[in-house]
């Protein structure tokens, strides 16, 4: 698990080093020496900046012996107030996803493949509140996922606190009460939250409430809180600011401009007071980058320009330790070092208790995990706990605490806010199609046995009504129900030319009473009613391939899936696995009196990645279709650049792009090299071989179908926006599609 690895290393940086801060103030052994703070001002990314600045006072020997901060600065002086030194941070930063960390999204190794699937289909999702008010609202973001990465940063250190006594650096961090418009410095509480607060940017970031206050970002009334550093007993304070110099009119030219001048203004109060009363300021210059630049380049660069400002300021750093009272060799001890508890062995649970949850979810946890059985806890049971308050038990935040006591841990699982209705919007367009979009509702029932339901409609030239509803027993399956309503026109090319279009409703019921999901994984098992209403059909008279009689038909299905992409449209490392097995029957055990169709069908791909642009992903599919009735609506068909586009039987082709049927046995393999150029933009090279038959045997006896295409793709927060040109030696003409948006 990444989270568990990266803590780990941390820990193993922390705890390698000798130039780090020191564990508790001991002036005594000190010689009485003066007390130095470090202050840490807010910026948003820009705050970055304070770890290259921390790596060079350590290096010069300085010791820390109180840290204040706000917003960012809070943050970075709030985790190396427990024990992470500048390298530790310097490693923590780096290996974070932040446009995962700054979002609300799901963390896809906690998200079922279907979860992950409408998370790259959805452009859009917001709660809808009936009745009570959330009270978790205020912001474009709520912030859950950084709240859990300050929890689980911050292990040791999640109950409340004195920050002054009960922590290695004494420190106090800064927010905003929007209430009474005042200053509300942190000195003790619960660390992780007051990190939070500190932070919460107006309109971005969802507020803090505690108690009658309700916190946003610190910076509007202290971003240099200098005067609380003073106030905590510093004779030294040594400050770091990253804010730029004030906007003209000429540069206030933009929305994102004008709202960064507002903060910036907002953020003067106090300041020159407190740049008066600082003894070294270093002010970093962040020219170029903003309070969102949270991109691996800008974070390097803004981590080095601290150091690089620092360095310049040598000599100054080492004229300050003779004012401090020490000597140019002294080095701050590590008395205790901090060794945060890693979770990489089982811990011996005390007890475990519940916070902000009905008897019902607590019942249904310590049923589900045999709580009452299990004296230990490790990374894994910890991350499935949470996870099934949040998938299972719809919580919208969960935490779960380990508290100290006795020989081992008290386990809290804290849980926030139960879901809301959550509605859904994706819109696409391409050139075969043109526009479509989709509506999704998401409706968590709150039952003794918790269910969910989901209703998504489709408007397009592929109409699409459904239902599901999904039970979250205690046992290790999750039974569903589906009802589907589709309306298809679809054009059937022969050779690249179309022949004709087929317009038709497709009813289809679904139950699975076996349907098993263990993070990247999915077994299903059920059986389905599928009825055709066949409309209307145009072109060509001659075309066998599709009957105009309504028929109707009952099949057994299991299907697995496997998929640790790490992106579900431009993946550099992972595999992706699907395999099928349909039994066809019109009366659950014949089809048009003989044996029913068989269907075995599959798809293998894996991503090998050469440097840090360039992935090559070969890929393996087929469909085999055994019996002596084969209903031409449930054939093999090509085309496109995605499976199951059109129909849930399509298979993609390089080179092919509309549908084409093709025949009953139909094996392929592609090999797609794929370079990043720049951040989001990709260039995907695709070739493609395949063989087609009616009879297995003679399967290589007929021509190799091959293909190419090139594709050049813009990955946006729409989805993949981009163009593809093919040519295959089945149609032998170009081929050229237009896609804007995610796939559905």
């Amino acid at each position: 698990m990444k989270r568990t690895l990266l803590i780990s290393v941390l820990a193993v940086l922390m705890c390698g080093t000798i130039n780090a801060q020191q564990d508790s103030i001991t002036t005594d052994s000190d010689g009485g020496r003066k007390k130095v703070a470090v202050v840490l001002s807010g910026g948003g990314a820009k705050g970055m900046a304070h770890i290259g600045v921390l790596k060079v006072l350590e290096k010069a020997g300085i010791p820390v012996d109180i840290v204040t901060g706000t917003s960012m600065g809070s943050i970075i002086g709030g985790l190396y107030s427990i024990g992470y030194n500048a390298n530790a941070l310097d490693s923590m930063v780096r290996v974070q996803d932040w446009s995962y960390v700054i979002t609300d999204k799901e963390d896809l190794r906690n998200q079922s493949l279907a979860d992950r699937r409408k998370q790259n289909t959805y452009i859009f999702t917001t709660g809808l509140t009936f009745g009570k008010r959330d009270m978790t609202a205020g912001g474009i973001i709520k912030g859950k996922n950084l709240a859990e990465l300050f929890q689980q940063l911050c292990t040791g250190y999640t109950d409340s606190l004195d920050f002054t006594r009960d922590l290695p650096i004494p420190f106090a961090c800064v927010a905003t009460d929007i209430i009474e418009n005042s200053e509300v410095d942190f000195h003790s509480g619960r660390l992780p939250q007051a990190m939070r607060a500190s932070m919460a940017i107006p309109a971005a970031f969802s507020p803090v409430r505690i108690g009658d206050k309700v916190l946003v970002d610190g910076g509007l009334r202290n971003n240099y809180p200098a005067d609380i550093a003073r106030e905590m007993g510093a004779d030294i304070i040594i400050g770091v600011t990253v804010q730029g110099a004030p906007k003209n009119a000429e540069a206030l030219g933009g929305t994102m401009s004008i709202l960064s001048q507002i903060i910036d203004v907002n953020c003067k109060n106090k300041y020159d007071e407190n740049l008066a009363i600082t003894d070294l300021h270093l002010q970093v210059d962040t020219k170029g980058y903003g309070s969102a630049s949270f991109s691996q380049a800008a974070i390097d660069t803004l981590i080095r320009r601290g150091e690089e400002l620092a360095m310049r300021h040598w000599d100054d750093i080492i004229a300050l330790k003779k004012r401090i009272g020490i000597d140019e060799s002294f080095r701050p001890t590590i008395l205790h070092p901090l060794r945060p508890k890693v979770m990489t062995e089982k811990q011996h649970v005390t007890s475990y208790s519940f916070e902000n949850m009905t008897p019902q979810a607590e019942r249904f946890l310590r049923q589900k995990f045999g709580l009452n059985r299990k004296d230990s806890i490790d990374a894994e049971l910890e991350q499935q706990l949470t996870t099934s308050m949040r998938i299972d038990l719809f919580y919208q935040t969960a935490e779960c605490r380990l508290v100290p006591d006795g020989d081992g841990v008290r386990v809290i699982l804290s849980a926030g806010n139960r879901k809301s209705v959550q509605l859904q919007v994706g819109a696409r367009y391409d050139i075969e199609e043109y526009a479509a979009v989709q509506l999704g509702l998401d409706i968590p029932l709150k039952t003794a046995i918790p269910i969910n339901t989901d209703i998504t409609l489709r408007l397009g030239k592929r109409l699409m009504a459904q239902g599901e509803v999904t039970i979250h027993p205690r046992s290790f399956t999750r039974p569903t129900f589906r009802y589907t309503f589709r309306r298809n026109d679809v054009d059937i090319y022969i050779k690249g030319e179309r022949d004709y279009s087929i317009l038709y409703n497709q009813f289809q019921a679904e139950f699975k009473p076996i349907n098993f999901n263990l993070r990247y994984f999915n077994l299903q098992m059920g059986l389905r009613w599928d009825f055709m209403h066949y409309r209307n059909k145009l072109g060509s008279e001659s075309s066998p391939q599709v009957t105009l009689e309504n028929e109707h038909f009952f099949s057994y299905r299991a299907q697995v899936d496997y998929n640790n992409e790490d992106h579900w449209y431009f993946p550099t490392r992972g595999v992706r696995f699907h395999a099928e097995y349909a039994y066809l029957t019109d009366n659950f055990a014949q089809l048009d009196g003989v044996a029913g169709m068989s269907e075995v069908s599959g798809n293998w791909r894996r991503s090998f990645t050469f440097g840090s642009r360039f992935t090559l992903q070969p890929m393996f599919y087929g469909r085999l279709l055994f019996g002596s009735v084969i209903p031409p609506v449930f054939g093999n068909t090509v085309g496109g650049e995605w499976f199951g586009h059109y129909v849930e039987q399509q298979m993609p082709f390089a080179g092919i792009g509309n549908m084409e049927y093709v025949d009953h046995h139909f094996v392929a393999a592609q090999l797609q090299a794929q370079q990043r150029m720049g951040t989001n933009n990709y260039v995907l090279l695709r070739v493609a071989g395949a063989q087609q038959t009616d009879s297995l045997d003679e399967l290589f006896d007929h021509k190799t179908l091959l293909g190419a295409q090139i594709a050049y793709y813009l990955n946006t927060m729409f989805g993949p926006v981009g163009a593809t040109l093919g040519y295959s030696n089945h149609a032998k003409k170009p081929y050229f599609f237009l896609n804007l948006g995610f796939e559905f």
